[in-house]
């Protein structure tokens, strides 16, 4: 009677655990993705073959979006490239193209940390470059990234002195090497990981929304002639990983209005609060 008793009594609780057990809440749908594409380093200064030349028409005409506008971070003092005859008339033709000219580097020291610049430094080179923008925009520029994406808070503050918001990047195509081999050979399964990372941050809610869109900057190289040269199919994996993360398109993937554009750069620039997650540890200790 009592191993009788023992058996009911084990029954009705396991089959009262099961009554009382909740079902598992299902994750919030994410909402869409508009891709912000971002280019640093150019204008490129070469004759033949100009990547910079190559990216604009890719981003004019392709078959995943025709029209595709951009943020071109640009340097505008180096002698062989923003600064020669041909460099000047690339800007030219990327403001009139509808893109977004925003600042790099104005200084002809080249590709320099604005971490190792001296306070004089760094104050002439945002000055020149932000007078160079306006020269070809008749505007004053709203945003920055600074070279090898290194910043600091005495950088910042000289940032905000010219009314530049620094903007970094949720995915990069790892494409800053511009000599020596430029091929990149595992460039979906790169992109694949940039995409799940990114699904993870949508997921806990780190990445904010503008315009009822997820803004996601992408960051790729305007100066190297593999990714000029395989801009479209950059174009298309961006689409098609996505998809593959079950993260859903907006209706048009990418930015379209200069306009929109910005003001999305402009507020994901100014969410600080998740800014150093957008520039890996490893190359923090690499470069800074």
């Amino acid at each position: 009677m009592n191993a009788l008793r023992w058996l009911l009594v084990g029954s009705l609780a396991l089959a009262t655990s099961w009554t009382w057990a909740e079902p598992a809440e299902e994750p919030a749908p994410l909402a869409p993705v508009r891709f912000v594409l971002t280019f640093d380093d150019g204008p490129s200064g070469e004759q033949e073959d100009n990547p910079t030349e190559t990216i604009l028409d890719a981003l004019a005409d392709n078959p995943t979006q025709a029209g595709i506008k951009a943020i071109f971070f640009v340097q505008t003092r180096i002698p062989d490239a923003g600064a020669s005859a041909l460099g000047r008339a690339l800007l030219t033709r990327q403001q009139a193209a509808g893109h977004v000219l925003a600042l790099h580097s104005g200084t002809a020291l080249g590709h320099r940390s604005h971490r190792g610049l001296s306070d004089a430094q760094l104050e002439q080179s945002l000055l020149d470059g932000t007078a160079d923008l306006a020269a070809v925009s008749g505007r004053s520029a709203t945003l920055v990234r600074p070279p090898y994406w290194a910043y600091d808070d005495r950088t910042l503050a000289a940032y905000a002195r010219h009314g530049l918001d620094m903007l970094l990047t949720d995915i990069t195509a790892n494409d800053g090497k511009t000599w020596g081999f430029k091929a990149s050979p595992r460039r979906y399964i790169h992109m694949a990981s940039e995409m799940r990372k990114v699904r993870a941050k949508m997921l806990a809610g780190e990445i904010p929304l503008v315009d009822g869109v997820v803004p996601l900057v992408v960051t790729f190289h305007d100066t190297n002639s593999y990714t000029a040269a395989h801009m479209r199919e950059y174009l298309e994996m961006l689409v098609s990983e996505a998809r593959a993360q079950a993260i859903p398109l907006a209706p048009r993937p990418f930015y379209a209005e200069r306009e929109a554009l910005e003001r999305a750069a402009q507020l994901r620039a100014r969410d600080v609060s998740h800014r150093s997650d957008m520039t890996p540890w490893w190359w923090r200790w690499l470069q800074w």
